[in-house]
């Protein structure tokens, strides 16, 4: 029995190649992402990792996850800004060169998750960011983010 280990999803490698050139008309070079979690239940973040492994390998259409929000272009926020978090997280979006995109990736981050209305929890990120795109689900599968990040540059480039 021989199994294939290639890459086959003919979508993502559309969408990822499709990504890439508005990134470069975009930006003119890549583009760099702070993930910020800001009370989350991991869920987002091992997908937000997926995208960097070999299999998706998203670095190719020139997507990167940065360590300083002074070197991201767009930041992603993930789970519900905790009332904890929330001066570390404006400290991290103000830490970012303009102009900063903001997205909101899983529903705690789109404020329609579980943790909506718990007294710990501010909200979503738009309760204190000006959110750019949200991208729902629990978890956004890498695929659904790769879309998200499509629609960013699609509304980057119309403004």
């Amino acid at each position: 029995m021989t199994e294939n280990f290639g890459f086959k999803d003919a979508e993502f490698e559309a969408l990822g190649l499709q990504l890439r050139e508005k990134i470069d008309r975009v930006f003119g070079r890549s583009l760099a992402i702070r993930e910020l979690d800001a009370g989350s239940d991991n869920s987002t973040e091992i997908e937000l990792n997926n995208l960097g492994t070999p299999y998706y390998d998203v670095e190719r259409f020139g997507v990167s996850f940065v360590a300083s929000p002074r070197h991201a272009d767009v930041l992603i926020v993930t789970g519900a800004i905790t009332r904890n978090m929330e001066i570390a997280a404006k400290k991290t979006y103000d830490a970012m060169p303009s102009p900063k995109f903001v997205v909101a990736v899983g529903d705690d981050a789109c404020g329609c998750g579980i943790l909506n209305g718990s007294y710990a929890v501010l909200g979503g990120a738009d309760k204190l960011f000006s959110v750019d795109l949200k991208i729902p689900g629990n978890p956004p599968s890498p695929k659904e983010i790769l879309r998200g990040l499509h629609a960013l540059m699609n509304k980057i480039s119309a403004q």
